[in-house]
């Protein structure tokens, strides 16, 4: 997986040679919506990368496609600080939706982990914390259809990976202090 930090984003307008993407398309200027054969040819890219992913990344526990006819995957992985987490790739017309649940609801010190986690979000690169529902912390990510290639799925992927090994336990600690006392 590629550094989460790293600047070396695949955001430029043109063809996908060269890029890591083997998408037969060019990407336009506009941001306009990906066409059905777009989508198809993305969609078959993403099951490849994914499933590379699973062979080649020991983090990486499981791929799966668990709602046939929707462009959507699973992507388990296993970490020290964090057991497992799973990130959620969604494929839609515009973005490629990214979510990844990190924490369930604080039960303590509320303003202090959400302030913590929104000092986190300057350092994050294309991912940002966010409340989701029943108050659960989540990592999100989009990233628009025409920009997505092999090189910007590592990327989330090893984004996520080390995000959650990087501020877990820290959000754990302030949202359940009285449950790491000692």
């Amino acid at each position: 997986m590629n550094d989460p930090n790293s600047s070396s984003h695949a955001y430029s307008a043109g063809s996908d040679a060269g890029d890591g993407g083997s998408s037969t398309y060019s990407r336009p200027k506009d941001g306009s919506l990906l066409s059905g054969e777009e989508m198809a040819v993305l969609e078959a890219n993403i099951d490849a990368w994914l499933q590379d992913q699973l062979h080649t990344n020991p983090s990486v526990l499981t791929v799966d496609r668990p709602e046939p006819g929707y462009r959507r995957w699973y992507v388990r992985m296993v970490g020290e600080e964090k057991a497992y987490s799973t990130v959620w790739f969604t494929l839609g017309q515009r973005m490629l939706h990214c979510e990844c649940h990190f924490m369930p609801a604080p039960e303590e010190n509320h303003g202090r982990l959400y302030e913590y986690l929104l000092f986190r979000n300057r350092e994050l690169a294309g991912l940002r914390f966010a409340i989701g529902s029943e108050e659960a912390i989540y990592l999100l990510a989009e990233v628009p259809g025409h920009f997505v290639t092999e090189a910007e799925v590592d990327r989330l992927l090893g984004s996520y990976y080390a995000y959650c090994e990087r501020w877990f336990r820290p959000c754990m600690r302030i949202g359940y202090a009285s449950k790491f006392k000692g």
